[in-house]
Order: C-alpha cells, then structure tokens, then sequence
C-alpha cells in the first residue's frame, strides 16, 4: 500500500516537473515575442487615446468659434438668442466642406464608421480603409462642429482603426494580430472618449471582435486603461454627467415598469434605426432623380438641420446639455417626447446626408428623454410604489443605446460608468434586456450589422454565414491539367450549360450550383478580351466544403484560445 502512494506521487511529481519544463520553454520562445506585443498594444492605446482627445477638443474649439461661445456645454440654450439666419447657415457651409471632403477622398462619398471597423475585423484581417478613414474623420469633426446632430463615437473608433491597420501593415501582422491590435486601439479611443475603461474593453470585445478569446483579453485592457489614463490627464477623474438627483429603486415590486420601459424603449431604438435607413434610401433616391452632385448632399441635408435647429436648437451637436436635463428631471412630459421625436429625425437627417458621425450618443439622449418621460407617466400612475423619475430617465438611456449597439454588457457598464451611479443596476439591467432582446429580432442584432447586410455583408449570422464569402473559387479550385480534375472538353460542356463560375468569385456564390444542380464539380473561367471566357480549373464541391470547414475551424480557435 505505502509502496502505491509513493509510486503515485512520484508520477505525479514527474508529471508537474514536466509541465514546469514545458512552461519554461515556451516562456523562453514565446514570451518575449508576447511582452512585446503588450508594448505594442500600450503604445496604440496611448495614440488612440491621444486622437480621441484631439478629436473631442477640436470639436470644442471650432464648435467654440464657429457659434461665438465660449461655454459649449450650454450651446443650446445660448443658440436659442442666435440670429436664425446664423443657425441656419452654420450646417450648410458645414454640409458643403463635409461633401467636398467625402468626393475628393472616398470613392462612394460615405462616411466610414463602425460598422467598417467591425467589417474590417471580421473579413479583412482587422484592417479597414485608411484614406477614406481619415477623410471620414475631418468630416465627422466638421459635422459635429457646425450642427450635425450625431455623436463622436464612430469617427474615432474608426480613426482607431486606421491607427492599427498602419501598425499591423508595418509589422506584417496576420489575421488574429492584426484582430487584437484593432481591439486594442478602439478600445482605447472609447475609453479616451468616454473616460470609460471597463465599457472600451469590453466595447472592443463586444461590438467589434465580437469574441472574448482569452489571448486577446489582457492587450485590450493595457490600451483601454491607457486610453482612460490620457482622458483623466486632460479632463480629470470625473464622469460625464453628474447627476445631482440620483435614482432609487423603491423595493422589487417596481421592476414590472422597468420591464415595460425595456420594450418601449425596443421600440424607440427599432424607430431610430429605421428612420435612418429610410434617410439613406431616400437620399440616395432623391440625389439619383435629381441628379445631385454627391458632394452637395450633405449641403442640402444641413440645410434641413439648420431650419429645424431655428426652431429646436437642442438638435444641435452631441446634445449632452440635453441628455443632464432629462438625466436631472429638467423637462415636462410634453416636452421630452417632442425633443426625442425632433432629435430622432434630426440623426436620421444628418447621417441619410451622409454628414458623419456616430449613432451612439444621439442614442444615450433619446434614450434619456424616453426614460423621462416614460417616468414621468409611471411615477404620476402609481407615486407611492415608485421611485424618482429621473431613475427612467436613467434606465431608458442605456435601453435605447444598448438596443442600438447590439451590445447590452458594454452599453450597461458605460452608462454606469458615465454616471457614476452603480446603486441602481438592477433597474438598468432589466430595461437594456428587454430592450435588446425585442429590437435584435427586428432588425439584424443591430444598427451596425444591419448596416452591414444592407449592403450584402452577411455578419450577423455569424462565422457559418460570411466565410464563405471571403474564400474565392480560383484559390480553391483544382487547375486544368490536375490529374484529379476534369478536362478542358469537359469543362466546355458544362459552360454550354451555364455551369460556370468566375475565379474572382466567391464560395458563397458558388454553392448555389451544387445545391440545385447536383454537380461534383464546377468549371471555373476568366474572361478574354473578347469578351468569351476560357476555363483554368473547376471547384469541386467537395474542396469547397473541405475549405469552408478549415475556415470555421480556425475561426473557433481564435474565438476560444
């Protein structure tokens, strides 16, 4: 017996003086390698959290001069005793440099933003576009400099984005460096802007990478702690808003509201999301009938926003002045719902003209304005089982913005974070639950992805439904001449009958033919100059399986590594 337990210890002992050699020795090959990667990842931290400080005081200082005020946190109410001839031009000259910008830099004159970054992540190796990246940038900051009314959030996640892919060019990063540097950089531009370091973390993983794999966990949290730390040296260690009236629940039996405010608020998003949509067709409809020079669009859509800011010059800018009001109780009934109506059609105006900027801050408002008034009808039903109003309106911000985003963990832990307020997290949890879950089913999980699908980048499906569009039937193909490939007159007879694909074409686009046809193989062809096509090889069905397999394999190694 004595003589078994000594025999099982000592294996056990073997076994664990094994494990610490192996451990040494991927320390010593690897971890250098690692710890310079972390230097890597600190460093874009430190730029993109620099970039996205310029880019918040450099909307400040324009914004400053542009409207001839030196108190920016209360440009509404001073814009109020402007001249409506000022409010009204201010958008249009703004319109006209955003359109001038877009035409001369970007092949489409659209805005790049988020969804680009997640795009870029997702089937460009974490890369995205960089000269379209900058001048979507400078567009943004005139945009929200001279009245656009969206938010900062999407012009520096995607400069972010621009910083990583200049970085993981130069190092001639693959595809998982080059995913954890761009998770790297956002989640420091969020932080930065924000003064948000768990939500830019978490933002980045979330929204973005749309994985938590472990390896990419802790180079995402040294950029986005870097991203805080630049924030903090310029604005110091406070929130956003400072809610002078905090919220309380007032015991469980007032969780119900907060389950309907959830699916308002659903509601309210899903409005949101649609009516810019709606904007973009309708643009694009209009500049096509019109035939409208693609760089006065923008022009004619702050046109639209000055005369609407004459009259409701809280649309203006981020609008956080407006989002404190409702945060504090600061407006009646009436009035929220009429300001979140105006506000809606306000994003929708200047991101269907193609202005620039985000959707993430125009969200936190409206959802802001929702909750307040949602409270105000709850607490006046039902006063001595209801808590402050001004918890709705604290709720009703992160249901809105979480439906929006698609991203309930990052949007609940940045409202808390812009707050300060971690007293009342079951009211918000609740309310971005119910949320998500209604707006997700209506539209394609969110704005960003539906964007995406909108424009036939099939993202919110998952892995299983966009690798197939990043394989291309010439790299798979077997060539003519491959002893295990058909001949060339058998490829000709399938082309007589229209059995063919392109070797630019994608995997996606060739399934189809195997599924309805029921062929082994499919000839693959490049055009002539004459306009015939000649046959270089044939995808057989079996390899386009075999390559559609691998590329998920990899993929769920990343995602769980």
């Amino acid at each position: 017996m004595t003589h078994s337990i000594r025999s099982v210890l000592q294996t056990q002992l073997q076994q664990a003086l094994a494990a610490l050699k192996d451990a040494w020795r991927v320390m010593l090959r690897r971890g250098p390698s690692q710890i310079q990667f972390w230097f890597i990842a600190l460093a874009i931290g430190v730029a993109a959290g620099f970039m996205a400080l310029g880019f918040r005081k450099g909307i400040n200082a324009l914004q400053a001069y542009v409207y001839q005020t030196d108190d920016i946190l209360h440009l509404h109410s001073f814009a109020e005793n402007l001249p409506w001839e000022m409010v009204l031009i201010i958008p249009i000259i703004g319109g006209l440099i955003v359109g001038v910008i877009l035409h001369l830099f970007t092949d489409d004159g659209r805005v790049r933003s988020v969804a680009d970054v997640i795009e870029g992540a997702a089937v460009n190796d974490g890369r995205v576009e960089t000269k379209a990246g900058i001048a979507s940038f400078l567009a943004s900051l005139i945009t929200l400099s001279t009245g656009g009314s969206t938010g900062r959030e999407g012009p520096v996640v995607h400069m972010a984005g621009v910083i990583s892919t200049w970085v993981s060019n130069r190092i001639h990063a693959d595809g998982i460096t080059g995913r954890d540097l761009l998770g790297c950089a956002v989640a420091a531009a969020v932080s930065a802007s924000f003064n948000a370091p768990i939500a830019g973390a978490l933002f980045a993983l979330e929204v973005v990478l749309r994985h938590f794999a472990v390896h990419a966990f802790a180079p995402i949290v040294i950029a986005s702690v870097a991203g805080t730390v630049i924030n903090r040296l310029e604005y110091g260690d406070v929130t956003e808003f400072i809610l002078e009236t905090p919220g309380s629940l007032q015991f469980y039996v007032e969780l119900p509201a907060f389950l309907i405010l959830g699916l308002v608020c659903g509601l309210v998003s899903l409005a949101l999301m649609r009516a810019i949509f709606f904007a973009e067709d309708l643009g694009t409809h209009v500049q096509a009938r019109l035939s409208l020079p693609r760089w006065l669009r923008p022009a004619v859509s702050g046109a639209m926003l000055g005369g609407l800011a004459v009259w409701f010059p809280h649309i203006i800018g981020v609008g956080y002045e407006t989002t404190i009001r409702a945060l504090t109780g600061d407006l009646v009934l009436t009035t929220a719902i009429l300001f979140a109506v105006v506000k809606t059609a306000a994003v929708a105006i200047t991101m269907g003209g193609r202005m620039g900027g985000g959707v993430f801050s125009p969200s936190l408002m409206i959802g802001a304005l929702t909750g307040l008034a949602f409270g105000l009808i709850a607490t006046g039903l039902l006063p001595d089982v209801s808590g402050t109003h001004t918890l709705y309106a604290f709720a009703g911000m992160g249901a809105v913005a979480a439906a929006v985003l698609g991203a309930p963990i990052s949007t609940t832990l940045i409202v808390f974070e812009l707050t300060g307020d971690w007293q009342i997290g079951l009211a918000v949890m609740v309310s971005v639950s119910m949320s998500t879950a209604l707006a997700s089913r209506l539209v394609d999980r969110s704005f960003f992805l539906t964007q995406l699908e909108r424009r036939g980048v099939h993202l919110a499906a998952g892995p299983q439904a966009y690798l197939l569009a990043m394989l291309r039937a010439g790299s798979v193909m077997r060539p003519l001449g491959d002893p295990r490939s058909i001949t060339e007159e058998q490829a000709r007879v399938l082309m007589d009958q229209g059995l063919c694909i392109p070797a630019s074409a994608t995997l996606e686009a060739a399934m189809p033919y195997f599924d309805r046809d029921e062929i082994a193989c499919l000839p693959v062809v490049v055009p002539e100059d004459d306009g015939t096509e000649t046959p270089v090889g044939a995808l057989y069905h079996v390899d386009a399986l075999k390559a559609y397999n691998r590329a998920l394999t990899a993929t769920a190694a990343e995602e769980h590594s």
